[in-house]
């Protein structure tokens, strides 16, 4: 049986890191994919890449930190593109002590790490539900699950995520919907470039996005009488 067949993914953060690592894993098995992030350059490599295996992708530019238009954004691109899976993988790093960290950096952390992410499975579940299938897949992180200092706001959004998962699942396994949460430990991405990340640990020790994405595509293509709740996926060589 070919439990690719059939399937269509709509993926954020696709133009790098996790997000287009999962779009290539998903396109080479036959998933076609729907691209979301900021960036309509790098989302049209990520595009032309997939459309060489042989699946489709289609672009949708847009920024989720403006969290009062995600729902309605996302909502607008599963009708015109209508996806089964969703993968929430946008968002961002953030280094600082709690004590020094500004409310405006504190809710930036917040609103792309875990409201847009809420926004965006309001944005799919009606027409999940309407089918009474489908998929989500929410990449949180190992920092969720045990806090590390100096990554006190990042650490309280992906366990908000955490907790968000599990609420959904509880809620939509009624309706058909499985709901996967991935804690990914430190990962090889542009995360560790970015301005808001002041610790630079081994990047050659840490997970690849190919490993990551691996995984999901594991979690999603597994029978739907079956679900992967929580995954915690760590680098061999342990906490970095």
């Amino acid at each position: 049986m070919n439990l690719a067949k059939n399937k269509s993914a709509m993926i954020t953060g696709a133009s790098s890191g996790i997000g287009k690592a999962t779009a290539l894993a998903f396109a080479k098995v036959g998933i076609d994919v729907v691209l979301v992030s900021r960036n309509q350059e790098k989302l049209a490599s990520v595009a032309s890449a997939v459309e060489q295996t042989g699946a489709k992708a289609t672009t949708y530019a847009l920024d989720l930190a403006d969290i009062e238009q995600v729902r309605e954004k996302i909502s607008a691109i599963a009708a015109e593109s209508p996806v089964n899976i969703l993968i929430n993988s946008a968002g961002m790093g953030y280094t600082g002590n709690l004590s020094d960290t500004p409310l405006s950096d504190w809710q930036a952390v917040m609103n792309l790490n875990l409201t847009s992410v809420f926004q965006c499975i309001l944005g799919v579940l009606p027409t999940m539900r309407d089918r009474g299938a489908g998929t989500i897949v929410n990449v949180a992180s190992v920092a969720g699950l045990q806090p590390f200092p100096s990554w006190g706001a990042y650490s309280v959004s992906k366990a908000g995520l955490i907790a968000l998962s599990k609420t959904l699942a509880a809620e939509e396994r009624q309706h058909g919907i499985r709901v996967t949460t991935i804690c990914p430990g430190a990962v090889d991405t542009e995360l560790w470039n970015s301005d808001t990340v002041g610790i630079k640990l081994e990047r050659a020790a840490m997970l690849t996005p190919e490993s990551v994405a691996q995984s999901i595509l594991h979690a999603v293509l597994l029978p739907e009488q079956a679900v992967i709740e929580e995954l915690t996926l760590m680098p061999s060589a342990g906490v970095l």
